[in-house]
């Protein structure tokens, strides 16, 4: 049975479950990190040398970086549903995943650990104002882009929206004052329809 390390408060351990539970992938999830600690133990740090999660075990089979257990995953037990048969939805899944890790997250992480891990009294307010800014230009980019398609790879649902559907759900939650993204927004209600994503990512943001 897949197992997956990590606690299912992180964003990042959300994208392995979320992809198990969207096709029906039986696993258990090992709490680990954050307030569970036990990412510096030494049985932990043989299966994830960087101390990181999610790690996955699948049968013996070891995993770490989310966006790597992603592919895997979609790729060996969702091959023709999230992962695409058609190489060109493929690719355009693939870039949408490095998308979120290069665009996406480098500025979600200041409003985020801004306003939910740091005291008021202890924020970089004007760092997190530029990170919104930015945020306004960068969601703006996925909004035009789902103008035009349903979903990040094409019309169909795929691996493409896993990693960046827990940023959204922190970006409409923590930044209310925000213009209108009327595509991005149809999307992130679309995902909010899929029983998995609600199960797994509606979550409180801690």
């Amino acid at each position: 049975m897949l197992t997956v390390y990590g606690r299912r408060t992180s964003a990042n351990v959300m994208k392995p479950l979320w992809l198990a539970e969207e096709i029906e992938l039986p696993y258990r999830q090992v709490d680990v990190g954050g307030p569970f600690g036990g990412t510096d133990q030494a049985d932990y740090l043989r299966k994830n040398p960087n101390g990181l999660i999610p790690t996955i075990d699948d049968d013996g089979f070891v995993l770490w970086e989310s966006n790597a257990i992603t592919r895997y995953l979609a790729r060996e037990y969702g091959h023709g549903v999230l992962w695409p048969t058609d190489a060109k939805a493929l690719a355009l899944a693939d870039q949408w995943m490095d998308w979120t890790l290069s665009t996406v997250l480098p500025l979600m992480t200041p409003i985020f650990w801004g306003l939910v891990r740091t005291a008021a009294e202890d924020r970089d307010y004007p760092l997190i104002e530029r990170s919104i800014r930015q945020g306004l230009r960068v969601w703006k980019l996925l909004d035009d882009h789902l103008g035009e398609h349903r979903h990040v790879a094409g019309e169909t649902f795929t691996m493409g929206d896993i990693p960046l559907g827990p940023q959204a759900h922190r970006w409409f939650h923590l930044v209310p004052d925000r213009p209108d993204m009327p595509h991005l927004e149809a999307w992130y209600h679309r995902l909010t329809e899929r029983p998995a994503f609600r199960k797994v990512c509606m979550t409180d943001i801690v």
